[in-house]
């Protein structure tokens, strides 16, 4: 006779035979509090209006998409497939090519036996792409960012950073020992004055985002280049809102500017945006610092190898730019057509005039919120930004073109915008 438990009975037979069943545990005092914890702040978030619901997108990502619960295909305007090449067949083939040809993935880490030859192609390309002497990939930006900051500034040092950078930049800064200054949004005497109080760092880094992915706002890297120079510091640019999209053939920031390649010492961009919308990130610049990052970063060491479908999307996309600038002159007649009849409109919509980033103000963060349900009611796809996505009292539309939309489906957009905006009293 077995001398088991009821419970010990029960525990065998729930793991006996071909699948395993879930027996929930009671629910220990710790784990009830948590939650009552979490309740209170998740009240607060939904009394306040920032509630965040994640809609569901049942197609592959392109101009016209479809949505869970809408009976008509809806007009997207607010992902970063700035060019439309998420679901461009050439891309597409280039993925499954790469799939059959390499695998899904390397099950290991760079250094250990997960770099193939197609990371170093595109790595190439990439240097290529940006003039800059070596590139290093990473499974996303916020890697990226993760992994520059820690390795190159150490104790002695100073990171002199926006206010206003990305927050896997903000992340990444605070990884590093060196000392850490922020100076005001593009205020470029705030950087001075940073600077001047700095100079007996080792190393100063100014750090800058190329373009401002909440506010659209370019940086005034040629300014910030010139302080640099006078005071000896480095400048490293984040171009994940910029990277083929920006400038006449996509080369970012710089190139809108119209700096020579290389006067930003480092750049690190995105893969999962503008080139090919999957995943994805790099470091490019001198090619002492990317040995470096291939020995010491933490995130590119740790990480499993980025997938050969994943590559394979990105190196055709880099093809694609270096062919032709077409698609980035599609995407400025787009955003100029949608900044032009919004402004028209009584509307306020912030950025630089040549960005497809167009925040449309709206301040109140429920209104937002409203907002966009309503614009999903007529067939578009738009999300309200608040807290603490944007700053209380900043709450917003962020409307992001695509040279994948005509100018039939911009005016579409911006005729949805002005019946809500008179409806709800957001325009005369």
């Amino acid at each position: 006779m077995s001398h088991m438990t009821a419970a010990g009975q029960a525990r065998r037979l729930v793991l006996q035979g071909p699948s395993l069943q879930h027996v929930p545990r009671a629910t220990s005092v710790a784990v009830a509090s948590m939650r009552d914890i979490i309740n209170e702040e998740l009240d607060v978030i939904r009394g306040a209006g920032t509630w965040k619901s994640e809609r569901v997108i049942t197609t592959k990502q392109a101009a016209e998409i479809s949505v869970a619960g809408q009976a008509k295909p809806v007009l997207n305007f607010c992902a970063n497939n700035y060019l439309g090449l998420s679901s461009h067949p050439d891309v597409i083939a280039a993925g499954r090519a790469a799939y059959d040809s390499h695998g899904a993935g390397l099950s290991s880490v760079r250094f250990i036996c997960g770099t193939q030859d197609i990371h170093k192609e595109l790595e190439d390309k990439i240097a290529k792409f940006h003039g800059r002497d070596d590139a290093i990939l990473y499974s996303s930006c916020f890697d990226a960012n993760a992994g520059i900051f820690e390795v190159l500034m150490k104790d002695g040092d100073a990171i002199i950073s926006d206010e206003l950078n990305h927050a896997s930049i903000i992340d990444g800064i605070r990884l590093s020992k060196a000392q850490r200054h922020r100076y005001r949004n593009r205020d470029l005497k705030d950087l001075e004055r940073l600077l001047q109080e700095t100079q007996n760092a080792r190393m100063r880094l100014i750090v800058t985002d190329g373009v401002f992915s909440m506010d659209g706002n370019v940086a005034p890297l040629r300014e910030i280049c010139d302080l640099a120079d006078q005071y000896k510091a480095l400048v490293f640019v984040d171009e994940s809102h910029a990277t083929g999209l920006f400038g006449k053939t996509g080369r970012g920031t710089e190139e809108y500017i119209g700096l020579e390649p290389g006067r930003v010492d480092m750049i690190n961009s995105t893969l999962g945006k503008a080139l090919g919308g999957a995943s994805g990130g790099y470091t490019t610049g001198p090619k002492e610092l990317i040995d470096l990052l291939r020995n010491r970063s933490r995130p590119y060491l740790f990480s499993n190898s980025l997938p050969p479908p994943v590559v394979g999307t990105a190196s055709k996309v880099f093809d694609l730019l270096m062919e032709s600038s077409e698609r980035t002159e599609k995407l400025v007649a787009n955003t100029h057509r949608f900044r032009n009849r919004m402004a028209e409109a009584g509307f306020t919509v912030s950025g630089d005039k040549d960005h497809p980033i167009c925040p449309v103000m709206l301040t109140d963060e429920k209104l937002a919120s409203t907002f966009s349900e309503h614009m999903l009611e007529r067939g578009i796809f738009v999300v309200g930004f608040s807290y603490p996505v944007v700053p209380k009292g900043k709450a917003r539309i962020r409307v992001q073109l695509s040279a994948a939309h005509s100018l039939q489906n911009v005016d579409l957009a911006v005729d949805a915008f002005i019946e809500i905006g008179k409806q709800l009293k957001v325009i005369p």
